[in-house]
């Protein structure tokens, strides 16, 4: 079943790039959060979108918000991709994709590409957008506009 519009985020444990074991209750239903499953590290689009939420990350903070990215990369792949492109968000190794089924992230391409699903959910942890799109950019514009409308 995948997580809608009004569903609460689900609890979730992962190693983040600290390694250090990431639990989502320490912030999700205590402050806004962006979460954004990518395919892969390192390639054009995911580069794209990650430096992307990296230079809009000050806009996000200032909404209160925080930003959690997760594919099924290796922690090590993440540490490189983190330290490389100078990502200061989350960034979550989920190698064994659960967090990704618990989500429900449909696979996108015929199924054979995980897909690229942004949720944000208010300082509740209830969802209040799903964007669902293999464009990286867009997703940041998406998430702002969503924050910015939840605090007008």
């Amino acid at each position: 079943m995948a997580l809608k519009v009004g569903d609460i985020v689900p609890n979730f444990t992962a190693m983040d790039t600290n390694g250090e074991l990431f639990n989502s209750q320490e912030i999700i239903g205590k402050k806004p959060v962006v979460i954004y499953f990518y395919p892969k590290d390192n390639t054009s689009v995911c580069t794209e979108q990650a430096c992307s939420f990296r230079d809009n990350y000050e806009d996000f903070k200032a909404l209160g918000a925080e930003v959690i990215g997760i594919s099924s990369d290796s922690l090590k792949s993440h540490v490189g991709f983190a330290s490389k492109y100078k990502l200061p968000f989350i960034l979550l190794s989920d190698s064994d994709k659960k967090i990704r089924k618990a989500f429900g992230v449909p696979n996108d391409l015929l199924g054979l590409i995980p897909g690229r699903v942004t949720y944000v959910a208010d300082k509740s942890g209830i969802v209040i957008m799903v964007f669902n799109s293999m464009s990286g950019k867009i997703h940041i514009q998406k998430a702002l506009q969503i924050l910015k409308r939840m605090q007008a």
